[in-house]
């Protein structure tokens, strides 16, 4: 792109830079004109399309090649190696009905079956026999391997059926005898029952969301002078109340996850990864996601008949039953599919896919999506419809407005090979492009998962706390895909949010989090909140992502958050006024003031702020009623009018912060120089910073992780409720971040042996993560019931 775009001349390049959605059919008329005759741009075009270098498509000769290596590190003992070559084999294997080659593909899951089964993966293990065996349902090997890893899974009366399948086609005498040892191992564990397996929760939680949910919120899209269009009730809504849910219109996975998360549903992929059919781009967690994403089923074997091969009544049924259930379950998808197909389009080797920024990408697959309803209604004449979001077009730097003009040409150009004459790459279409990417930047949202690190992963596995050593659990919100939701992008944005957004898979949850009064606006935050970031950082953020100037209440008065979140200490003793870098003004007689940074102007109203306590604290002349006019400036306590040297209390500030950050990803297991440093660089911060600070918060959590290193609880616990009390102030006593860090105190307190403590800690928990995320708390949040029991079996033997 940069080649090409090296190219145009300036006068058009300024011509683009300078457009107004009036003009965007000729200036991308202008450019399309001038790209058209270039031998460069085809080039791109082909490598993009058409290459016979393509890097995604797939290769026999490779996947042969990546399973040797397997082979090797699988008789060297390293599985894990073993079983990374095997799923790169797979993915390089063709799996089309066409092309594939049904004994290597089988081999390979049998191959890879055999390395999870070492490492203790039994489900993965049996899922990988069970697609060997669809494949190729004679495939003595996989029948065998079916029959030892159900064997692991105490599932004996399937095990001996396999491993009797296995016995009746192999035909070698040496086989027969290994099988048949198997099968005597078996047969003395068998009972005639199969083991007692873990109960699937999921019907229940199924019951409890719609118990808990059965009473859907009434919604209206209202429009108001300020914010335009919006989503009120025309009812009260209750706290925790589900609003809305939706499937997005189109979604893609970041590059950043495109290796560790399934394509489709975008949960983390298991050890038995699938592929696309043919292309090696995507990964799937499972056959539906594979197939509901590339519209392709599965390549079963369905030729093979057990009647006909001399197989006793039972194992004849026992073949059938194994090899057809997944075939059955995959028609009835298929005559339900609830999306359509959206790589398809992109698919059969295309490069385009694999470097396009996520925002193109899922144009594409709005695209894709229109034209597939389109089809299907008898619509073709017209390739795209035009989306009723917003654009903010004329608001746009000028270099975007080039690259966006670029992106939709090459776009076009790319889809053209798919859908041939259905897709011509005209003014029209570009325009109509150039649009979607603007909209698609303002209104797609961020499909955000919640991981659980260190400790959550082993109480999944069902290990108790008290098995591991100074863990500390944390909860880390990864994004990992990014969507266009048509009705979720009616919400608009508040700093102070009264619903929280949140994701299973792919489908968004909308939820109240506090009681919202008729006809009152329902707001998300797009990113920045109050306690986040202070309000000339928030009002940045927003203008430079989504080309507006925020007037949420919260950007509209006087709040605590702001004047201390970024603020230095009063010199003076007992004052807990609040030191800022910018200057307030208060007009004569009036009850606003104006709040002036080099970039921005803000008038807050004091309204409400002159009865809170704590702003009265932190800022009494803002509040004075006095009828002089009253100004405080940069360095200037908000409180007393005492002075600080702000040059000097900035460089102190940052460097013990960073200084307290490189102590803590550095002490090892005693090391009391390290921490006491640390607490030294702490007491040297907090004598600069106001005692609300988020930096003082941040500070304090890096030494309660520097104390759970060397194994000290006590003082971790202390260092980590310092952090909330000040999280509390920045944000509020139920925000979700204060719920995050309380899981983090709870870990410190069980291994304290805190039980009390800690259950006060998950009891405060609980009724944050309920009120965010309702029932589905559970289904985010599994291992919360564990820590649960645990505090609770500690707090018990205590009181013994």
């Amino acid at each position: 792109m940069e080649r090409l775009k090296s190219l145009i001349p300036n006068d058009l390049k300024h011509a683009i830079g300078e457009s107004t959605t009036e003009k965007l059919a000729l200036t991308c008329s202008s450019l399309l004109h001038f790209l058209r005759p270039l031998p460069l741009f085809h080039q791109v075009i082909e490598e993009l399309t058409g290459s016979e270098m393509a890097l995604c498509r797939k290769s026999q000769k490779a996947a042969l090649d990546l399973k040797l290596e397997g082979n090797r590190y699988f008789s060297k003992g390293e599985f894990h190696q073993a079983l990374s070559f095997y799923s790169q084999a797979l993915r390089q294997l063709p799996m089309s009905f066409d092309d594939i080659d049904v004994k290597l593909g089988a081999t390979l899951y049998v191959n890879r079956a055999a390395a999870m089964h070492k490492l203790g993966l039994f489900e993965e293990c049996l899922r990988d026999c069970n697609r060997a065996i669809g494949l190729l349902p004679s495939y003595v090997k996989a029948w065998y391997r079916r029959g030892k890893v159900n064997a692991s899974l105490r599932n004996y009366v399937a095990s001996v059926s396999d491993l009797e399948v296995a016995l009746s086609m192999e035909s070698s005498t040496s086989g027969k005898s290994i099988i048949q040892e198997e099968l005597k191992m078996v047969t003395g564990k068998h009972d005639g029952t199969n083991g007692a397996r873990i109960p699937n929760n999921s019907d229940t939680e199924k019951e409890l969301t719609s118990l808990a949910d059965s009473h859907p919120v009434v919604l209206q899209c209202v429009s108001t002078p300020a914010k335009g269009k919006g989503m009120a009730s025309p009812k009260d809504i209750p706290p925790a109340s589900l609003l809305h849910t939706e499937e997005p219109l189109a979604a893609v996975v970041m590059k950043s996850c495109r290796e560790t998360h399934c394509h489709f549903c975008f949960n983390e992929v298991p050890a038995d990864v699938l592929f696309c059919s043919s292309c090696t781009i995507p990964i799937y967690c499972s056959q539906k996601c594979q197939e509901q994403a590339g519209g392709e089923q599965f390549c079963w074997n369905r030729a093979f008949c057990p009647a006909q091969n001399n197989f006793s009544p039972d194992l004849a049924k026992h073949i059938t039953d194994v090899t057809s259930a997944n075939y059955t379950k995959n028609i009835e998808n298929d005559k339900h599919f609830e999306h359509i197909p959206e790589h398809r389009h992109e698919c059969g080797g295309t490069n385009w896919p694999a470097v396009f920024p996520p925002d193109i990408v899922l144009a594409g697959r709005v695209v894709a999506n229109s034209m597939e309803k389109r089809r299907l209604a008898g619509k073709i004449s017209v390739p795209m419809e035009n989306f009723d979001f917003a654009h903010h077009y004329d608001k746009i730097p000028p270099d975007s407005k080039l690259e966006f003009h670029m992106y939709a040409i090459v776009l076009s150009f790319c889809l053209q090979t798919y859908y041939s004459m259905d897709f011509p790459c005209t003014e029209s279409t570009v325009s109509q492009l150039v649009l979607l990417i603007c909209q698609i930047k303002v209104n797609s949202m961020a499909i955000i998962h919640i991981k659980s690190t260190d400790e959550a992963e082993k109480f999944k596995k069902g290990q108790k706390l008290s098995a591991v050593n100074n863990v500390l659990s944390s909860i880390e919100q990864v994004r990992v895909g990014q969507a266009i939701y048509l009705t979720g992008s009616l919400f608009n944005h508040s700093c102070q949010p009264n619903v929280h957004a949140y994701f299973l898979s792919r489908t968004l949850f909308l939820r109240s989090t506090e009681f919202v009064p008729a006809w009152s606006p329902l707001e998300l935050s797009y990113g920045p909140q109050v306690g986040q970031m202070d309000l000339l950082e928030r009002q940045k953020s927003l203008e430079e992502q989504y080309y507006f100037t925020c007037q949420c209440l919260s950007c509209s008065e006087l709040n605590l958050s702001d004047l201390v979140i970024n603020a230095f200490r009063c010199p003076k003793r007992n004052c807990l006024g609040a030191v800022v870098e910018t200057a307030y003004q208060k007009p004569q007689h009036e009850n606003f003031v104006q709040l002036s940074a080099k970039s921005h102007v803000c008038r807050l109203s004091l309204r409400d702020s002159v009865s809170d306590k704590e702003i009265q604290k932190v800022a009494h002349k803002l509040l004075e009623k006095s009828g002089a006019f009253s100004h405080v400036g940069p360095a200037y306590c908000l409180s007393c009018g005492s002075r600080i040297d702000l040059d000097s209390a900035i460089a102190t500030s940052n460097n013990a912060l960073l200084s307290i950050k490189r102590l803590k990803d550095s002490i090892i297991l005693n090391d009391g120089i390290g921490i006491s440093n640390a607490l030294h660089l702490l007491d040297l911060l907090k004598s600069v910073r106001h005692p609300y600070s988020k930096l003082v918060a941040q500070a304090e959590d890096y030494i309660a992780e520097a104390f759970v290193k060397i194994g000290n609880l006590e003082p971790a616990t202390k260092h980590c409720n310092a952090s909330i009390k000040i999280l509390e102030k920045l944000y509020h006593a139920k925000h979700i971040v204060v719920g995050h860090e309380l899981i983090k105190l709870a870990t410190i307190q069980l291994h304290l042996g805190d039980g009390t403590g800690a259950t006060d800690s998950i009891k405060q928990v609980e009724v944050i993560f309920s009120l965010h995320y309702g029932p589905d708390v559970n289904k985010i949040f599994p291992y919360i019931g564990i820590l649960k029991e645990d505090a609770v079996s500690i707090a018990s033997r205590l009181s013994v």
